[in-house]
């Protein structure tokens, strides 16, 4: 069972797609997670938060929890089937679910500088291309934060001109790695 960690929509369940597909990020990980972006930022009270890989949207939702306007974007047809049943369950403002391939988003859609990106990608997919398409497309704010979880046992991801990797942690199978500006 996953649910909402903090925020206003904390303790509340979320539905995940069937299959194994996604794998929603578990909540000791969207707890570090939160924990290292609330030290940094303060409150994510009107920060802009894009979630590409989305799956059941819980990272996406955990940071709308938290006062962020959230976009989400996944491309599975089960993952977005459930992913709007937790937008609508949770009727959390500013949160907008982009049916779409991620990079195909990053490369036609207007842009919008977010403070934060989280990308978890199915573990066998790249993730270079998609860190490249912010950085090049103008998706990154002022000072943001670039967060790729990938399975522990892969390494860290190939960081684009334009952003550094400086920090990780792991959490069981899965390691967040924290990018900002170069």
């Amino acid at each position: 069972m996953t649910r909402i960690v903090g925020g206003s929509a904390g303790g509340r369940r979320l539905s995940a797609p069937p299959g194994r597909t996604t794998r929603p990020t578990s909540d000791r990980t969207r707890e570090g997670l939160f924990s290292a972006l609330e030290a940094r930022y303060g409150s994510l009270a009107g920060r802009s938060f894009l979630d590409l890989f989305a799956g059941s949207g819980a990272v996406g939702l955990e940071a709308a929890s938290r006062g962020a306007m959230v976009v989400l974007v996944e491309r599975d047809p089960r993952a977005i089937t459930a992913l709007r049943a937790n937008v609508a369950e949770l009727a959390l403002p500013g949160v907008s679910v982009r049916p779409d391939a991620v990079e195909r988003f990053l490369e036609t859609s207007d842009r919008f500088a977010f403070d934060v990106c989280f990308l978890d990608p199915p573990y066998a997919d790249p993730v270079t291309r998609a860190l490249e398409l912010l950085v090049a497309n103008e998706w990154l704010g002022a000072d943001p934060t670039v967060v790729v979880e990938r399975a522990s046992r892969d390494p860290a991801p190939s960081w684009p001109d334009g952003l550094v990797g400086h920090r990780s942690r792991r959490y069981g199978d899965s390691t967040l790695w924290y990018g900002r500006r170069s």
